[in-house]
């Protein structure tokens, strides 16, 4: 009983405590799980640049899985990220019974699509990894991380998937403790499977999956436990059409996002394989891999605010929804704004961490630049994309998650090279532009779709989530 007042005393908060202390509070320790839930993707390939030798390679190889990794995150967050704002919404409404059933049909369903990938990653790895840009020198990395990484891909989607449920109800610091007990696991384990072991890019992927089964199991027996206030029970695990079709509407836009971002990885190693070969694709891992240091703690952000918008959203409380949103595009801009001007000032120290081989470094460096060129703004289309989320508003969503990367991005890829004679150049250039379009559009699109819909919340008869 004790663990489930604390529950609801947290729930309650959403609806009534002051929103920038809540804020603050609820988005501290999403960032900092954040945070240290990055050290899972960029410790591996810490560890793996500076391997003796194969540093550079190596690291470039793994690199390539990239769109692996995407594609799990991308059926993780179909589920989850549809799942989680549903369940707010419907514990805003008094309605815990449906947010637990939400929950225990999404639990069902995060397992059974990581059982299917395994099987598809396995079967058809090495063709798709030839497909991603591997060359004879890279495939040799690239194929046993992938296999490893794509056994563990229950491991991955529990520990991403299952702990948006626990966040989303207020319980911040615990979602954060298992991101930090996995992250500290990974952290310990890379040096001995990587070097004391001699098991090289294999003992990176591995200690990967066992860092995240760790973080898994802890938060499913936080979710059975009783300090949770929505618990796992097992009469909800069987799926139902109708409740997890609004949840893959909801969390399409997402889907979209990580599935675009690995056609997105795939379009610009292709073309960089083609104009500048392995220094290229290496320069673009550095690269994506720092955008992903400022991208990554962003989402942390956006979730701190998500359970504030949905669940007041939800009660149909239309100021706190607004303020929340102003909170959240305030802070998120910021902190794009200073990572920009951070890494445009000093690039050469952020491609260090990865990697210091001479060559790939002056490449890097001009490339790193470039492509971030407008990532400052992009703060802006991070909150409108987190609200449309935690609001219901799935095509609008939707509309903003296509727009950067399937209309604007990956075509500039392959078009601007016609254009430019230094071929390099112009792939890395579609970033930025892309960026900038896409940042004007989403404000755009923002004020009439939230306009809209704060007068349906306003207006109950006319209210469609």
């Amino acid at each position: 009983m004790e663990g489930n007042q604390r529950g609801g005393d947290t729930t309650a908060q959403l609806g009534t405590a002051p929103i920038g202390g809540l804020l603050l509070k609820l988005a501290l320790p999403t960032v900092v799980a954040q945070l240290v839930n990055l050290l899972y993707n960029i410790v591996d390939r810490i560890y793996i640049g500076h391997m003796p030798d194969v540093g550079t390679v190596a690291l470039t190889g793994v690199g390539l899985c990239f769109p692996v990794t995407y594609l799990i995150s991308a059926f993780t967050y179909l589920v989850a990220q549809g799942g989680a704002p549903r369940a707010a919404i419907a514990m805003g409404q008094g309605n815990d019974k449906t947010a637990e059933e939400i929950m225990g049909n999404c639990f069902t369903c995060l397992i059974a699509v990581s059982l299917v990938l395994t099987a598809a990653f396995w079967l058809w790895g090495e063709p798709l990894l030839w497909l991603f840009g591997c060359s004879e020198e890279t495939i040799i990395y690239a194929l046993p991380y992938m296999r490893i990484y794509a056994g563990g891909s229950i491991f991955v989607m529990m520990a991403l998937g299952m702990n948006l449920f626990i966040t989303t109800q207020g319980f911040t610091r615990f979602s954060m403790l298992t991101v930090v007990a996995g992250a500290v696991c990974n952290i310990v384990l890379d040096p001995i499977f990587i070097y004391a072991l001699d098991m090289g890019v294999e003992g990176a992927a591995l200690a990967t999956v066992i860092s995240q089964a760790l973080s898994g199991v802890l938060i499913v027996l936080f979710l059975v436990g009783k300090r949770t206030k929505l618990r796992l029970r097992v009469r909800y695990f069987r799926p139902k059409l109708k409740v997890m079709a609004p949840v893959a509407a909801l969390g399409l836009a997402p889907f979209i996002m990580q599935v675009t971002e690995a056609l997105l990885n795939i379009s610009f190693t292709n073309s960089l394989q083609r104009y500048g070969g392995d220094i290229a694709v290496g320069a673009m891992t550095v690269a994506s891999t720092i955008m992903q240091m400022v991208w990554i703690p962003n989402q942390g952000i956006g979730q701190g605010a998500q359970p504030i918008i949905s669940y007041n959203y939800g009660a149909g409380n239309v100021q706190r929804v607004k303020e929340a949103f102003r909170w959240l595009v305030t802070v998120s801009l910021t902190f794009t704004m200073v990572m920009w001007a951070l890494i445009q000032l000093f690039p050469t120290f952020f491609i260090r961490i990865f990697n210091d081989n001479e060559e790939l470094l002056n490449t890097a460096v001009w490339t790193l630049r470039l492509y971030t060129a407008s990532m400052g703004l992009f703060g802006i289309q991070m909150a409108v994309q987190q609200t449309f989320t935690a609001i219901g508003r799935a095509k609008a969503s939707l509309f903003i998650a296509c727009l950067r990367k399937v209309i604007l991005l990956i075509p500039l890829i392959f078009l601007l090279p016609m254009f430019f004679e230094n071929k390099v150049f112009a792939v890395f250039l579609a970033e930025p532009i892309s960026d900038f379009i896409s940042v004007v559009v989403s404000a755009i699109t923002f004020f009439f779709v939230f306009g809209r819909a704060m007068r349906d919340l306003e207006n109950p008869e006319t209210k469609t989530l």
